[in-house]
């Protein structure tokens, strides 16, 4: 399949970073259906094996923290159109007077200073193709915050001014930068990890709430914003499940 959107039979190349599962699989998804060439990365080898003969996408497992890791990421993707900065996540839920500070240099590390290292590295693969897209998943975490939260909020308010920066920065490049910013969404991962691996803890994060939001519903934001025409820049998306009407007002049934 190739990719007609832009009127053009050209295909498009996409670089999915945390293309591992949740968020970042779905978007691999979605993509490849979209008829997009998908350079899928991750470091969990055998999960992006797996995503591969399911989707025919490419994959190396890469760590967008290491610069040789890049270096690598930058040479397999070739000319790229989009750059989907997925990668990243939370670890905690501490107040800042119990505060770990290994936890927050992960968040920082993975989620601000990956994006800004591998879409740095990107660029210059990318302007040249004419049309380009920097993709920013952030969390309506970056807009507000809440108690428990300040590492996390800090790092995605983080990569928001960086897009925000960005799109400033490259006024008048032939480079669109986009915000995706979800509310809550149930995958396998997220909460487990921030949580220490408690699957009770985790589930009671989406226990009552209906119909949350999943990995699919935000990949189809991802996609649609990426298949506008390239004139129209969708500067931030914020998608919340209709349960969530702010951060702090979540409905949730007995």
């Amino acid at each position: 399949m190739t990719n007609t959107t832009q009127n053009s039979t050209e295909t498009l190349r996409a670089v999915v970073t945390g293309a591992s599962t949740g968020i970042g699989a779905a978007t691999v998804r979605r993509l490849v259906n979209e008829g997009w060439s998908v350079l899928a990365v991750a470091r969990r080898e055998d999960r992006l094996a797996e995503l591969a003969a399911e989707t025919g996408c490419d994959f190396i497992a890469a760590d967008i923290t290491s610069d040789d890791d890049v270096a690598r990421i930058v040479e397999a993707a070739g000319p790229t159109h989009a750059l989907v900065n997925n990668a990243g996540g939370a670890r905690g839920v501490d107040r800042v007077e119990a505060a770990d500070l290994d936890n927050y240099r992960w968040m920082y590390e993975v989620n601000v200073l990956g994006t800004v290292r591998l879409t740095k590295a990107m660029l210059p693969v990318m302007i040249p193709t004419g049309r380009a897209d920097v993709l920013v998943l952030t969390s309506i975490a970056g807009h507000v915050s809440y108690e428990g939260g300040a590492g996390y909020c800090g790092a995605k308010a983080a990569e928001r001014v960086l897009a925000e920066t960005l799109r400033l920065e490259l006024n008048g490049q032939p480079v669109r930068v986009i915000e995706i910013a979800p509310g809550l969404v149930h995958t396998e991962e997220f909460s487990l990890r921030r949580l220490g691996d408690d699957q009770a803890k985790a589930d009671a994060v989406y226990a009552g709430v209906a119909n949350v939001l999943t990995a699919d519903d935000i990949a189809d934001a991802i996609a649609w914003t990426l298949t506008r025409p390239h004139h129209v820049n969708i500067d931030l998306m914020v998608v919340k499940p209709l349960a969530q009407a702010a951060i702090h007002k979540l409905h949730r049934t007995s």
